[in-house]
């Protein structure tokens, strides 16, 4: 989730959409290439069988549906870009022979991934939402519309690693300050808010920076035109909480249509003090640090830049960074959305909202587009990895 953190840097972060609640779509013609810097390629309206006719177990690529119409060699291309990151012995040799491998042509990276990898399903069906590297207007300084600061990493926010006082917790950690002596939880969104900050990055439109926060991380555009990455530094700890369903339970949108833009559009809608309450839902709260921006793919918590269309967040302590899987999904639950995606990505980036095993957060690309097709995603998942050939 870009996050970076997704997340992770981005993400969280969609949602964009995981927004809130936080393609390869199939084809008789393949995706084209995807290019850095640019949106997920366009999934179709054609859908292939449903996946529930899959087997079970030995599954073979064919049986994967969507697997033909896949765009094999931007599928390849990008396993190549992220395989680096694996510290699994077998996915390292498979992405040294990748690297080296000569493959231009779409017949020989099908060929390629068909002979080195063997699909195997991951639990039942999950969720598929998708997120994006936003792009914001920003300010140095404070005025009625660009009203609440970017805010740092606070000097008194801790990271404690509970695995270094107990074996059996290794892997956990918790963040939170210290008061007096006791080390309690750092506060959450609203009290955050609510208190003064001397320090601030930037100043933005509430809603805006909301969704930021969201994502992860995303580019500042000020008024000289310069423009400066905003990049995840940490967060309050605190759990994400997406606020599109209390808002169809409100009666604020309809349930078919809780998207990223129009939350967005009602949060715009309704700033100020009505506003803050449906965004204070969600005690989650994203520090930044100002990075120049070099016009590149946000870079995911694997440490490497994210290929738009072709890199997913997901839950770490579930999914190794690196691996390969292969996205079914269909069923979309909001409106305007396309009918599915069906393709490969790797797991390049983590996200507070991207928890469990069949879960993922597909990364769309950078600027609106990608932010308007992010938002619409949100559709039942089946999740396939690609191991490796031993």
């Amino acid at each position: 989730m870009i996050r970076v953190s997704t997340s992770s840097l981005l993400r969280p972060l969609a949602l964009a959409s995981a927004l809130l609640v936080t393609a390869c779509a199939s084809s008789i013609t393949p995706l084209p290439p995807v290019a850095t810097g640019t949106t997920a390629p366009p999934p179709v309206t054609t859908a292939p069988p449903p996946s529930s006719s899959l087997p079970p177990t030995a599954l073979s690529f064919s049986s994967l549906a969507g697997w033909s119409q896949e765009d094999h060699l931007a599928a390849l291309d990008a396993f190549r870009a992220g395989c680096g990151v694996s510290k699994d012995p077998a996915m390292s040799r498979v992405c040294d022979r990748a690297r080296a491998a000569i493959v231009q042509d779409e017949s020989s990276a099908r060929l390629f991934l068909e002979t080195n990898f063997r699909p195997e399903p991951v639990g039942d069906e999950g969720l598929l939402t998708a997120y994006f590297a936003p792009q914001y207007d920003a300010r140095m300084s404070r005025n009625d519309e660009f009203s609440v600061p970017v805010r740092g990493l606070p000097a008194d926010l801790v990271v404690l690693d509970l695995g270094a006082f107990e074996p059996a917790f290794v892997g956990k950690k918790i963040t939170g300050h210290v008061e007096g002596p006791t080390f309690v939880p750092y506060p959450d969104r609203a009290a955050i808010e609510a208190a003064p900050t001397d320090k601030p990055l930037a100043w933005m439109r509430p809603e805006e920076l909301f969704f930021l926060q969201i994502q992860g991380s995303g580019v500042l555009v000020l008024p000289d035109g310069r423009r400066v990455r905003a990049a995840f530094a940490g967060s309050n700890g605190r759990p994400f909480v997406g606020i599109a369903n209390a808002m169809r339970d409100r009666g604020l949108l309809p349930d078919n249509n809780t998207s990223g833009d129009a939350i967005r559009s009602w949060l715009a809608a309704h700033r100020g003090p009505e506003a803050d309450a449906i965004m204070q839902l969600n005690p989650r709260y994203v520090f930044f640090k100002m990075t120049a921006d070099d016009g590149q793919e946000a870079v995911g918590a694997a440490g490497v830049p994210l290929p738009a269309g072709r890199a997913i967040a997901v839950d770490p302590s579930r999914h190794a960074m690196g691996g390969l899987y292969w996205l079914d999904a269909a069923a979309p639950k909001l409106a305007g959305a396309f009918p599915a995606y069906r393709r490969l990505a790797v797991a390049l980036d983590t996200g507070g909202a991207i928890k469990g095993e069949v879960r993922a957060d597909l990364y769309m690309g950078s600027g609106p587009a990608a932010g308007a097709e992010a938002g619409r995603v949100r559709h039942a998942l089946r999740l396939y990895r690609l191991v490796p050939q031993r």
